[in-house]
């Protein structure tokens, strides 16, 4: 990545203490960016266990005046198609006017006592522009318990096509507050876009 700004050293700082084939990631981001000034980015390298295997997951989230770029990368054992361990990364890019929400819900200890500024233990940020939905579904019912006629289902249409979350105690204090600030920034775009 060029380091011409500040904003870019501190991405592609955030990609190196990743840890996670920063090499690879730092360049599908720049790919992905064109050029383009950075408004803000976030950072996050998740480990997950799956039955007797080890896997990292980085997910790197970048805004600028324009689009909102999700970059991830996973890295996957040797299996039928490949007799070496492999890594798959991907970007997307999203116009920031196609954003139709941002959730970002906190957890924070001891509501009762809290102080304006401290930081939570713990951000879900959610972002959906429409590529992907979730629906579920249920049969329906009527208030009759004796009724046996068939009411067709019930259900909710839901936005799910980035949903992250960070702790405190999982990915350290920074993570957290630049995932607030990151959540701040694209907020403050869509609210740009719909004026």
């Amino acid at each position: 990545m060029a380091k011409t700004s500040t904003t870019t050293q501190g991405l592609r700082a955030a990609i190196e203490r990743s840890g996670y084939y920063p090499a690879l990631v730092a360049e599908a981001v720049e790919a992905a960016l064109g050029g383009e000034p950075i408004r803000s980015y976030l950072v996050h390298q998740e480990t997950t266990f799956d039955q007797n295997e080890v896997r990292r997951h980085v997910t790197v989230l970048v805004l600028t005046g324009n689009r909102f770029i999700v970059s991830h990368t996973d890295e996957q054992n040797e299996d039928t198609t490949s007799p070496t361990p492999y890594a798959t990364t991907s970007t997307e890019s999203v116009k920031i006017g196609r954003i139709s929400s941002v959730v970002v819900s906190r957890v924070v200890a001891n509501p009762e006592s809290y102080q304006p500024g401290t930081l939570p233990r713990e951000v879900v940020l959610t972002i959906g522009w429409g590529a992907v939905s979730r629906i579920d579904l249920e049969p329906a019912a009527c208030g009759d318990p004796n009724c046996e006629a068939d009411h067709g289902y019930t259900g909710s249409s839901t936005a799910d096509d980035l949903s992250l979350r960070v702790s405190e105690a999982g990915d350290g204090p920074d993570t957290v507050r630049q995932a607030l600030v990151f959540a701040q920034a694209i907020s403050e775009a869509t609210a740009d876009v719909t004026r």
